[in-house]
């Protein structure tokens, strides 16, 4: 058993890539970026698409918001800093990946509990030093936990059954017992995308509870 295991609990959570060697052993690992790769999958699954998740590099800077993505159909590769790379990471585990945000978070876990007894929730979180908005992609810095992908772990968590690591209880309490959809458009990430003209992706991204879809990554495709 390592320092930080979780280890005799159905439920975990642990943040970011670090986080996957962690939640190694879970059957299912569900990977939460809700600004905005998993907002973005959800729309792109709900429409019938699929996505391919790719690594993203800071030198091209190419990234594709939720707003662009609202009719996608067919199959969208999409880079991104954080879930993106995640998705990878957790499928070299093993366990069965889903992608989860506050849209599709009570459907991702209704299907995650048909997969496996143990889930790991993944929060993507922020990474310091990374701007694809204004002075242009940079190198990844230290992981910054960030307030919407803990919620958006937190309403699947909710929605799940099982005994609950200590971690994965608080997240599921603070989505409970928080407005979140004011916690999201005022935090950090919220308020730098809507400041840099992209409200139109917050907005699609604080709708909870809209959507049925549950994408599962099979083959390195989001389906």
């Amino acid at each position: 058993m390592g320092v930080f295991s979780q280890e005799g609990y159905q439920l975990r959570l642990e943040w970011g890539p670090e986080g996957v060697g962690a939640l190694r052993d879970c059957d299912v690992l569900i990977v939460v970026d809700v600004l905005s790769f998993t907002t973005s999958v959800d729309l792109v699954v709900g429409n019938g698409g699929q996505v391919r998740p790719s690594r993203w590099k800071p030198a091209s800077g190419k990234t594709l918001r939720p707003a662009s993505l609202v009719s996608a159909t067919g199959l969208v590769e999409l880079p991104s800093p954080n879930g993106s790379n995640l998705c990878f990471l957790a499928a070299e585990t093993g366990a069965h990946v889903l992608a989860a945000c506050l849209r599709n978070a009570s459907a991702v876990a209704r299907r995650a509990q048909e997969l496996g007894e143990t889930i790991g929730v993944l929060p993507g979180g922020e990474r310091w030093g990374l701007d694809i908005l204004n002075s242009g992609p940079r190198e990844f810095g230290p992981l910054r936990p960030c307030i919407e992908d803990y919620l958006g772990a937190g309403a699947v968590l909710a929605a799940l059954e099982g005994k609950a690591s200590p971690e994965a209880q608080l997240a599921a309490t603070a989505f409970r017992n928080t407005d979140v959809e004011t916690a999201v458009r005022e935090c950090g990430s919220g308020r730098e995308l809507i400041e840099n003209g992209h409200a139109a992706d917050v907005d699609l991204a604080v709708r909870i509870g809209v959507s049925d879809a549950v994408p599962v990554l099979v083959d390195g495709v989001l389906r």
